[in-house]
């Protein structure tokens, strides 16, 4: 209660202030002033002097970019069409000229996605303006709860220890040791090394002198065990130092539950930002200090086979070659995997070939499509990797059994004390199998519960409710009628989406349209004969789209892809039939419905939004001229800018031609956002028919653009970069 007081206390002195400066700076009222310091359109942003950015050309045509925030480690992906915004934030412009000027240069009006991406910089602190996550701190301000059982909630959830000050460490062991190895010939005796060591490996395994079983002492084992642990921590330490070789920071280290095996991990995060043959050499760092490793055990061995050591040596050896193995085929997530990606230019090589055998290959096989080479060969890999999977772990379990069957033994037989030593040891090293059980099991309650809440969508009203609220709040159903609108959320099906499942694929018949309940969406558009793809927007909750394919019947222009697992409400094409076939009682309706259709035809607004189509719908006009009819004269107020529909028109600057613009084509631009004159003349040549949006609804699209974006999760899905 106190608190409370204090709360309207404060409130009640910001409000006296008000009422008592009516009037501020540059004879403004306060809350002028306000409007322009809050309006997402006006900010102005500007990239950190420190914000680092790399664009990688990809043989493919899949190219990117990767931005760092070195203060946080923090690492986006960006798209080639989002790379090209950049230098735009210097400070020197707001939002609204970013889109003018992105507008100059591609004819698109990408309103979602400029504010979009401002925004998401802005959230991950890559902007000069910091971010201020005032939410999360007071969340954590109001949890009692000491560091250490934070720090122990975090373990049991994640399974992993991070250390954020290991880049220290690291470099300390370049300096004194390590850097030694980045020398041409220095690494030319040491792969001899591990050359020989392998054969001499080799001559012992061919000798038949040592044999790896399951009879060793529980002794041997543990040393064994505790020499696997080291050899972990010298591959990690491996991968870490080629990041400070390169100039480049050791995010976090740590120690992790990785398949059953306690195991340690470098964060690598902003190897991300090295060119390939490095990020090559990185990932091949590794497994090349295990081939060192291995080789002189195997050497020792070899040399001195009566040391007592030497059987363990062997088995060390063995275990860290299969090791190695399993790393260097890339048909698992390990560094081979990360050696091929990078060798062929293909990144995001393993979730693309999943998704394409989940989804996409039946798609192209129910439609007879022709396979293309890169879809066979993402098939294909997608096949042997699951088999190899699958034939790894057997081998895992053999090896496992095998070397440390004496250890179990000697402790279910060592007594009571030693059982509950292997229980607990079982416990903690079987930890993430348990843990992907019940992930499996999560995922399979999830999809009992989308069908329970399928057919509970159909008998209970709340859900018809909620549906019916999203529906009303589209700008597109506004002039929509009470019972019309309760008839048309009363049809809709619940339908669940997950990441990487599309919605549909571009080219095909429109049969629904959507909404969204819950998750993020792409629309992407295809470039069918290269494979290509550019995302035109990001879609979230209370968001629609679809509907304008219904109206005109043409084939869906993009691809509408689930980024996270999404829920989205369905209306079928008969029940959109329905509700366009009664529209005498809704003209406004209808009329709407099919400016927007006719709108999204011109280049210019195809990447909008429903919510901005409508918004443009509301301040705009079409306008049709005559031959010989003067449009904008050089010289005049600029207030509006045009797009055209049908027709051809001449520009004229000085009294002299320079050139004409048809169908598709836009002119008067710069008067959307900038108080200049004309800067030329446009007379129409043939009959046009044109659309015109007025300064005032340009602006109110943008802003309301900036502040419905949704930040996109693909971003930074995938961005960080463990080894």
């Amino acid at each position: 209660m106190r608190n409370a007081v204090h709360t309207r206390g404060l409130f009640a002195a910001v409000g006296e202030e008000i009422r008592r400066r009516k009037v501020v700076e540059d004879g403004r009222g306060i809350w002028d002033v306000l409007a322009v310091k809050l309006d997402p359109g006006e900010f102005r942003p500007q990239l950190a002097p420190d914000v680092e950015v790399r664009e990688f050309k990809l043989k493919w045509g899949n190219d990117y970019a990767m931005i760092a925030n070195p203060r946080d480690l923090l690492h986006y992906k960006l798209e080639p069409g989002e790379m090209e915004l950049l230098p735009l934030m210097d400070g020197t412009r707001t939002v609204k000229e970013i889109v003018v000027e992105r507008f100059r240069e591609s004819g698109d009006i990408e309103l979602s996605a400029v504010a979009d991406l401002v925004r998401q910089l802005q959230v991950g602190n890559f902007l000069t303006t910091r971010f201020q996550d005032t939410e999360t701190a007071v969340r954590r301000a109001m949890v009692d709860v000491s560091a250490a059982r934070l720090r122990a909630r975090e373990f049991a959830k994640t399974q992993s220890i991070d250390w954020k000050d290991a880049h220290r460490l690291v470099e300390w062991f370049y300096r004194r040791l390590l850097r030694w190895f980045f020398i041409p010939w220095v690494v030319v005796v040491a792969a001899a090394a591990a050359v020989i060591g392998f054969a001499m490996f080799w001559s012992l395994y061919r000798s038949g002198r040592f044999s790896i079983s399951g009879e060793s002492a529980a002794a041997e084992s543990l040393l064994l065990l505790a020499m696997s642990y080291f050899l972990t921590f010298m591959h990690e330490l491996g991968h870490a130092v080629v990041l400070v070789h390169y100039k480049r920071r050791v995010k976090s280290a740590g120690f992790m539950l990785y398949f059953g095996s306690p195991a340690f991990f470098v964060e690598s995060s902003d190897g991300l930002m090295l060119d390939r043959p490095e990020r090559i050499v990185q990932s091949f760092a590794g497994p090349y200090t295990e081939l060192i490793i291995a080789g002189a055990a195997s050497a020792i061995a070899w040399a001195h086979p009566e040391w007592s050591i030497s059987p363990v040596l062997y088995k060390f050896a063995l275990l860290n070659y299969f090791v190695i193995f399993l790393n260097l085929v890339p048909l698992l997530e390990l560094d081979g995997y990360w050696i091929l990606s990078d060798f062929i230019q293909v990144p995001d090589l393993r979730p693309r070939s999943l998704q394409f055998i989940r989804y996409d290959v039946w798609h192209k096989l129910r439609r007879r499509e022709r396979f293309t080479k890169q879809e066979v060969g993402l098939g294909l890999y997608a096949v042997l990797g699951v088999a190899f999977t699958i034939l790894s772990l057997s081998w895992s379990v053999y090896f496992w059994q095998e070397v440390f069957g004496g250890l179990i033994e000697a402790l279910w037989t060592g007594g009571p004390i030693t059982r509950v030593l292997l229980v607990l040891l079982g416990l903690f090293v079987l930890g993430p199998l348990l843990r992907a059980l019940i992930t499996l099991g999560r995922s399979l309650y999830r999809k009992a519960l989308g069908v329970v809440q399928a057919v509970r969508f159909r008998l209970q009203t709340k859900w018809r409710v909620e549906a019916a609220e999203l529906i009303d709040a589209l700008p597109v159903f506004e002039d929509l009628p009470e019972d019309i609108l309760s008839d048309l959320a009363g049809r809709v099906q619940l339908r669940a989406f997950p990441a990487g499942k599309s919605v549909f694929r571009q080219g095909d018949r429109p049969d629904a349209f959507f909404v969204v309940r819950q998750g993020v969406l792409h629309v992407i558009e295809e470039d069918l004969d290269t494979g290509k793809e550019r995302v035109l927007r990001t879609l979230g909750r209370g968001e629609s789209f679809g509907e304008l394919g219904l109206v005109d019947g043409a084939p869906r222009a993009a691809t509408v892809r689930a980024v996270v697992d999404a829920e989205l409400f369905e209306v079928g094409e008969a029940t959109f039939d329905r509700l366009l076939s009664d529209t005498i009682h809704v003209p406004e309706f209808a009329k709407t419905f099919q400016q927007a259709a006719e709108l999204r035809q011109i280049p210019s607004f195809a990447a909008l939004g429903e919510d901005d189509i409508a918004e443009v719908l509301e301040h705009g006009d079409w306008v049709n001229v005559a031959p010989g009819e003067t449009i904008i004269l050089q010289g005049d107020e600029g207030d509006a800018f045009y797009a055209i529909r049908s027709g051809q028109v001449e520009v004229y600057k000085d009294g002299e031609s320079s050139g004409s613009l048809g169908p598709g084509s836009h002119f008067g631009e710069v008067a959307l956002l900038m108080d200049v004159p004309r800067t030329a003349t446009v007379v129409a040549t043939t009959p046009a028919r044109l659309f015109r949006l007025d300064r005032d609804g340009f602006e109110r699209a943008i802003a309301g653009a900036f502040r419905r974006g949704t930040l996109n999760p693909a971003a930074s899905l995938g961005r960080t970069w463990q080894h």
